[in-house]
């Protein structure tokens, strides 16, 4: 106690208030749970769905010239370095980028404006040679183009504009350097992680995993995590949330069964964290920070005359008594929802639609899932030829699956097995994939693509004995 109290000595009451009050405002917009519509999500989702009903009537409109201005001023950008544009330093963040992410944006900006013109001007497809009727159809098809349009992009913009704008409250005035000083002792063992990513997964399993991302990536540029933590952090901890977990549920006719689904959800993602993390690609990241230094070996260290307790609270009332103020965490927030704005919202709508399109038209990720079978019959999962055809589609967009299991499978045992399978694989191209790819968080396709077979390899066989225990 002595300690403690020796310690909130070197700290004033201007200090205190600065940790306690920004901090119990972000834990409430962030991490409580409210009811909304017989579920529960948080806060800031709620104010999200207001923001979106708000601005309904021209929120594509808004997403189209977000998207276009974005590809148009990334080549700008590329090509001519104005003088004028290269001298602001927020618009030479955004938009002066590598040639792969300046062509990813054109992509987006050409398939946001096809599927617009598509929305607006049915009739416009017959117009069109033969050849090309079917590609423009592929492309802006309300399961493709359409529904990254009118179903993923406005909840991500929405999410974005306020999660930026609010998330300093979590992360400038000391509440992470809090949690994390006291769950580095069960994160990092277990996980391989500091303790503040707790409060990542919290927010993504309480509110939305785009949230957590957004965490993640930005305290990634701050230098809290090396590439291999936020790396882990990105394609583990950024969980489903609870309430898009009930939309999975009830899509396969399964909402009575929510309690034992969501327990399965949760062992097999904790046996993936436990795992996945410390098998490659994520266990050959390099523990350097993004700009190659070496994270200090002292740093999670509880001084000899300290608990951790005290140090926890000592390192927190540091972190408040060094934070910005309120003008710098307003330009940082603002700073925040423009980058996740203008620099994720094209890739989401280019490869989004990409892999749906590929998900929708082609047989590649049937052909993918046959060498399933035998594993599926192993397990001894009813309709397991069926169930495979669903297992690879969930990388291209985690509703997938369970849309086409509602379709073509009876067997209650499968179908939990399915809508549990799409949760817990967690990687998929329409938003988290599309989300980690337009971050600086160290991760390309091709690693996801493994984490997500891995993912799948590991939690499977979780999820079917759960399933034969608590469903069969």
């Amino acid at each position: 106690m002595s300690n403690l109290t020796s310690s909130a000595e070197q700290f004033d009451l201007k200090v205190w208030l600065t940790f306690i009050i920004p901090s119990l405002i972000g834990v409430f917009l962030f991490m409580t749970p409210v009811p909304m519509d017989g579920a529960m999500t948080i806060p800031i989702a709620v104010m999200a769905k207001a923001v979106k009903t708000a601005v309904a009537s021209y929120i594509d409109l808004l997403i189209t010239v977000i998207i276009c201005t974005t590809g148009v001023l990334s080549l700008v950008m590329k090509l001519f370095k104005p003088a004028t544009l290269m001298k602001s330093a927020i618009l030479k963040h955004l938009f002066d980028v590598h040639w792969l992410w300046v062509v990813i944006r054109l992509f987006g900006m050409a398939f946001i404006i096809l599927t617009v013109l598509s929305l607006n001007n049915p009739d416009i497809t017959s117009a069109l040679p033969a050849p090309l009727q079917s590609v423009y159809t592929g492309i802006t098809s309300e399961n493709t183009g359409g529904l990254v349009l009118k179903d993923l992009l406005p909840v991500l913009f929405s999410v974005f504009i306020l999660a930026g704008l609010l998330l300093p409250l979590l992360l400038n005035f000391g509440l992470l350097e809090l949690v994390g000083t006291l769950l580095t002792k069960v994160m990092r063992p277990l996980f391989g992680v500091p303790g503040r990513s707790a409060v990542d997964c919290a927010t993504s399993w309480l509110g939305d995993g785009s949230v957590g991302i957004l965490m993640t990536a930005r305290q990634y540029e701050e230098k809290h995590y090396t590439q291999r933590e936020a790396a882990i952090i990105g394609t583990t901890f950024s969980a489903v949330s609870i309430t898009f977990c009930l939309v999975v549920l009830g899509q396969v006719g399964l909402e009575k069964l929510f309690a034992p689904f969501y327990l399965t959800v949760c062992l097999a993602g904790v046996v993936a964290a436990l795992i996945v993390p410390r098998i490659p690609p994520l266990s050959f990241k390099k523990d350097v920070y993004i700009d190659g230094s070496q994270p200090d070996p002292h740093k999670e260290r509880v001084p000899h005359d300290k608990n951790i307790l005290t140090h926890a609270l000592h390192v927190a009332l540091n972190k408040a008594k060094h934070s910005p103020g309120f003008v710098g965490t307003l330009k940082e927030g603002v700073h925040n929802a423009l980058d996740m704005v203008f620099a994720v919202l094209p890739i989401v709508m280019a490869v989004g639609t990409f892999a749906l399109v590929i998900a929708e038209y082609t047989p590649i990720f049937a052909y993918l899932g046959k060498p399933f079978i035998p594993f599926l019959e192993l397990l001894q999962i009813p309709e397991a030829e069926a169930a495979a055809q669903t297992i690879m589609v969930g990388f291209a967009d985690m509703f997938i699956p369970s849309i086409l299991a509602a379709g073509t499978i009876e067997s209650d045992v499968t179908r939990f097995i399915i809508a549990a399978m799409s949760v817990t694989q967690l990687i998929y191209m329409s938003e988290v994939g599309a989300l980690l790819l337009g971050s600086k968080i160290p991760v390309n396709i091709f690693e996801l693509f493994i984490i997500f077979i891995l993912r799948t390899l590991i939690t499977l066989p979780v999820i079917a004995l759960m399933a034969h225990w608590l469903v069969g």
